[in-house]
């Protein structure tokens, strides 16, 4: 528990008078060990624990108490070495814990990336619900770590360009050769795309399903033929939609 969450506690509700709670708690939060550090703040600042209103034995006369400056001092420096070594186990038993699953990305310069926008970082940039949550892609100028990276990023945006690896993303680029495989309509030079038809068994609703969408398609195809050579009459005579309302009708009449 924080102090704040303890003071809230306390204060419950009366906003007004936390200043008078705020020493009681202090002590209270002083007090207390602490799992990080497996001790009580007091007895790593101070080297021993202060007394509370519920002890009722006399002082404790403790070693430490009795020890002169300089065995003092050394008993303090043998205590914050223990602190020291007791802070490391728990850091990096948090680390194990919050990089479980994580995947480490390292960028190097020259690299392309997106740089996402932050609230507070970017908070033009963040007005409305909808505008973009990134922008990119920049490209990587220098690696100060493997966390912090700078970026070239336009003048325009007047932030520091320095960014966290956690506000990039690694832009990917696709090949010639994947590309060829890409095509915006269905009316560009390459192969038709062949419809995937499932290999497990499937209903005969599911069967005349698949028969009407490549009926659907065959129509689609012919309108698209007929829109790039009579482009004057489709715009004539009511348009696509009419167009491809004529087209169905005929193909769906049955023939004398």
């Amino acid at each position: 528990m924080t102090l704040g969450s303890m003071l809230r506690v306390v204060v419950h509700g009366k906003l007004a008078s936390w200043e008078e709670y705020l020493p009681l708690v202090e002590f209270a939060y002083n007090s207390v060990i602490h799992r990080t550090i497996g001790m009580t703040p007091f007895e790593v600042v101070y080297g021993f624990n202060p007394l509370t209103p519920l002890d009722l034995t006399s002082l404790s006369q403790g070693v430490v108490l009795r020890l002169d400056g300089t065995k003092r001092s050394e008993a303090m420096k043998k205590l914050h070495k223990k602190v020291r070594l007791h802070l490391e186990k728990k850091n990096q038993e948090v680390a194990k814990k919050a990089n479980k699953g994580r995947k480490r990305v390292k960028l190097e310069p020259g690299d392309w990336v997106w740089v996402h926008f932050c609230k507070e970082r970017f908070p033009t940039h963040r007005k409305i619900k909808l505008m973009p949550r990134g922008d990119g892609p920049f490209q990587v100028h220098e690696r100060l770590n493997n966390n912090a990276y700078k970026i070239d990023l336009p003048p325009e945006y007047q932030v520091h360009n320095t960014f966290n690896v956690c506000d990039l993303s690694l832009f990917l680029t696709i090949n010639d050769d994947d590309m060829s495989n890409f095509r915006t309509n269905s009316f560009q030079e390459t192969e038709n795309d062949a419809i995937q038809i499932p290999s497990r068994p499937f209903t005969r609703i599911q069967a005349r399903d698949l028969q009407n969408m490549q009926g659907l398609f065959m129509k689609l195809e012919i309108l698209g033929m007929m829109l790039i050579e009579n482009k004057g009459y489709v715009l004539r005579n009511g348009g696509v939609l009419a167009l491809l309302v004529r087209q169905g009708q005929s193909a769906d009449r049955p023939r004398a």
